[in-house]
């Protein structure tokens, strides 16, 4: 039997490689994963999620009510920009009291702008997760069904972010079956 790292060691594994190390070299592996073969599988939820039905319409709509929100944002970025030159080339005419009051009414456009920008990246991320969540649980509940019918222990992600599979056999990909599943949903 391999021997468990330290710790401190420990807590640099990934979460997932450590749950798979301890099923393939703990004394549990002999009876977690009985004769009957391998008991986990992989998937690429990126690529799984692109092909739900409904993805490509949700995508449709977030594109179009972002761009719209840049277009805001351009346009209150132009006006802050104008209002800008205006300022540089009118500065020297100014009374010192104009000047200040040109410079606080500058810095307030420009924090109305980083505001509204904020206030639409929070709208845009909502919006996302109204129209994708959806389609993400759907997704869920297939790799679990499929899980539980192959009497799975775990059904690794290769498309998460930070995810450190580097290598996986082919034959454990579930992917294909999943989409499969989804489209005839």
């Amino acid at each position: 039997m391999i021997p468990f790292p330290s710790v401190p060691t420990m807590r640099r594994v990934p979460v997932a490689a450590a749950l798979l190390l301890a099923l393939l070299t703990g004394p549990v592996a002999a009876q977690a994963a009985p004769a009957q073969g391998t008991r986990f599988g992989w998937v690429n939820s990126q690529l799984i999620i692109r092909q739900v039905p409904g993805y490509a319409a949700a995508e449709s709509t977030l594109n179009a009510e972002i761009a719209s929100f840049r277009e805001e944002v351009q346009r209150m970025q132009t006006g802050l920009d104008s209002m800008i030159r205006a300022f540089d080339q009118q500065q020297i005419a100014l009374s010192p009291t104009s000047r200040q009051a040109k410079q606080r009414e500058i810095q307030e456009m420009q924090q109305r702008l980083e505001a509204r920008y904020n206030e639409l990246q929070t709208q845009a991320s909502t919006r996302e997760r109204e129209l994708v969540s959806p389609l993400e649980e759907r997704v869920k509940g297939v790799i679990e069904g499929l899980r539980a019918e192959r009497n799975l222990l775990f059904i690794f992600d290769v498309g998460a972010p930070g995810n450190n599979i580097v290598a996986a056999d082919r034959a454990l990909d579930l992917t294909a079956v999943v989409v499969q599943r989804l489209q005839s949903q």
